[in-house]
């Protein structure tokens, strides 16, 4: 599968779709998540074009890679969700569910977000 330079996170990095942002570093945005599905849903996304995690975790350089966990990191402390707790999450390919074809990682965090997988 190619990059497609035309998704949505794609978009919202060259600026042509508005976002909540919530978090930037020189690798990697965050936002809020338009359909949240917990009280904080926060979306952190790489600036460059990778598709996956699979992607990013063999191709992106290790620059890219401390900065996008460690604005992760950041993003759930600025959230105010460490001491109660928190998710992140990321889906892959069509059995994961992936809906767009960027790497992103959402932060879940201000509630129970009980079991695991249903």
């Amino acid at each position: 599968m190619t990059y497609d330079i035309n998704n949505i996170f794609a978009k919202i990095l060259r600026g042509e779709v508005l976002c909540d942002k919530v978090f930037e570093n020189g690798h990697a945005l965050a936002f809020k998540d338009i359909q949240p599905q917990a009280p904080e849903h926060i979306l952190v996304i790489p600036k460059g074009p990778y598709i996956s995690f699979e992607d990013f975790s063999a191709n992106a350089n290790d620059d890219e890679i401390l900065a996008f966990f460690r604005a992760v990191g950041q993003v759930a402390r600025d959230a105010g969700i460490v001491e109660t707790g928190y998710r992140i999450l990321s889906n892959h390919g069509h059995d994961g569910r992936q809906e767009v074809p960027h790497f992103h990682v959402h932060v879940l965090g201000g509630r129970d977000l009980g079991g695991m997988v249903p």
